[in-house]
């Protein structure tokens, strides 16, 4: 592996990251949804904004401090659920996982991380770490991810509702590559007592194959409804958010539902494509909430930037996935706490640049339409 090298800002990551990829790789880390509009949709919508420089003195000290649902942040900074990670680097999520927590930033396991769920509770230690949740169509199995989760030290459970059913991505279906067949990215399934009991007749070390089709078989889950909420109600006593909510109507029914927080988020343009760019679905929603549940936001930060756009336009925190990715594909664990640290010291000059003590002033009115 090279030495993380980021001589163009952290917008330029991409182009450096994928010197060290295979096109296998690549395709499935930088593939969207049909024409990649969305893709370039959430990319275009950070370009719609600048930040407002104001006159003054600037603050020797910025706070970025912040305490989301009872989980202390020393930033609004937040590792967002990634699956696959081994593409980028052998140690995949458990180099992530403790690149987060020499951070001290939250970090969010994916279902469909490259490594179970105890080996990256192990690989965080003391950190602060949520678990996301891929809902299966088999709610015993569904019940076990989440006791497994509680006891591995995951303290919020993130529920993400638009990956009911896989994404037509072309970059993928060209190469003709799925991860998933090839026994990556489904260590939770392969790892968990109802899947091998229920769904899987040999071990997935034995017939990689085989796994791979049995895990495709309970994933998709497009009949998934509010109604079935309860359940997870009954089988989690952590805050619950749930992510890919676009619509000031949606986030009206999760504050119905006793939801505890949401995520805007159209999975970076990886599933559907054509849908309104997360950053301008997030206003509404923020309105539309009305400070009754914290709003997070995803998809499409790159930078720091991104990030005090989405901050000063309503966001709570901010998720960020594919950046971390990069960086864990240049330089493993290393390149992964550079990438990240220096996207939250670029959140911290943006905001003191702006003359703000804290990213908690920001609002509209530190932007201003680009021209």
């Amino acid at each position: 592996m090279k030495e993380l090298a980021i001589p163009g800002g952290l917008s330029q990551l991409e182009a450096h990251a994928a010197e060290n990829l295979s096109p296998e790789a690549l395709g499935y880390i930088r593939a969207g949804a049909g024409d990649r509009d969305t893709t370039r949709a959430n990319a275009a919508a950070f370009r719609r904004w600048e930040v407002k420089r104001r006159v003054g003195r600037k603050p020797a000290k910025v706070d970025l401090s912040t305490t989301i649902l009872g989980t202390r942040m020393p930033a609004p900074v937040i590792f967002a659920p990634v699956g696959v990670q081994t593409l980028a680097h052998p140690d995949g999520d458990l180099a992530s996982a403790r690149a987060a927590a020499e951070l001290g930033l939250t970090y969010v396991h994916s279902t469909q991380g490259a490594y179970k769920m105890e080996d990256v509770a192990a690989a965080n230690g003391d950190g602060s770490r949520w678990y996301q949740l891929y809902w299966p169509t088999d709610d015993e199995l569904v019940v076990s991810f989440l006791r497994r989760a509680r006891a591995a030290g995951y303290t919020h459970l993130m529920i993400t509702l638009d990956t009911t059913l896989l994404g037509w991505r072309p970059l993928d279906l060209d190469i003709g590559y799925s991860p998933f067949l090839e026994n990556k990215g489904i260590a939770n399934y392969t790892s968990d007592p109802v899947f091998q009991r229920k769904h899987m007749p040999v071990p997935a070390e034995v017939a990689p194959l085989a796994a791979g089709i049995a895990f495709a078989r309970v994933f998709q889950n497009p009949g998934l409804s509010w109604n079935q909420l309860p359940l997870i109600r009954e089988n989690w006593d952590g805050p619950i958010l749930l992510k890919g909510i676009q619509s000031p109507r949606d986030a009206r029914l999760a504050i119905k539902h006793d939801i505890d927080g949401i995520v805007v988020s159209n999975h970076g343009g990886r599933q559907v494509d054509g849908a309104i760019a997360s950053l301008d679905a997030l206003s509404p929603v923020v309105k539309a909430v009305d400070g009754r549940m914290p709003v997070l936001f995803d998809s499409g930060i790159r930078t720091g930037r991104d990030a005090f756009k989405a901050l000063a336009l309503g966001a709570d925190a901010v998720l960020v996935g594919r950046p971390y990715l990069y960086g864990l594909a240049l330089d493993g664990q290393r390149g992964t706490r550079r990438v990240m640290r220096s996207l939250v010291d670029e959140l911290e000059e943006e905001v003191r640049k702006a003359r703000h003590r804290s990213h908690r002033t920001l609002s509209r009115s530190s932007l201003t339409r680009a021209r």
